[in-house]
């Protein structure tokens, strides 16, 4: 199967060795995606709902490139830093899959890379 992979040129994807997503076949798997902007800011700085909104924005870009929509999303992983933020966080997820509804997970983890991310999401996507 062919493999292509998807790069959004941040500072990262370069030093880790990785990429935004990878497609095989008609699987598309896009890595944990924060909330940092075309020029690498974290937008929504301490604002968990804007945070969560701009990591979705992120990964459908990937899942564009990929040649997909978020509405072949299937499974999402949402890692946050604070309990407390479960529900905002989960509102913004259920404003762009309430209609499609993939299978989700929402984990709880001491913090991410920056101390201002408060949400990573991670997304597979299958294309008919």
């Amino acid at each position: 199967m062919e493999r292509k992979n998807i790069a959004s040129n941040t500072l990262w994807e370069e030093s880790v060795g990785y990429s935004r997503a990878v497609r095989v076949g008609n699987q598309i798997f896009v890595a944990g995606t924060t909330s940092t902007d075309a020029n690498g800011v974290i937008t929504g700085v301490k604002n968990p709902y804007r945070q969560t909104i701009q990591s979705l924005r992120n990964i459908e870009m990937a899942l564009e490139k990929a040649g997909a929509s978020m509405k072949d999303v299937v499974r999402t992983r949402m890692f946050i830093t604070d309990p407390a933020n479960a529900e905002t966080v989960g509102r913004a997820h259920n404003e762009v899959f309430k209609d499609i509804r993939p299978a989700a997970t929402m984990v709880v983890i001491s913090r991410l890379i920056d101390k201002e991310m408060l949400v990573e999401i991670e997304a597979d996507a299958i294309v008919p």
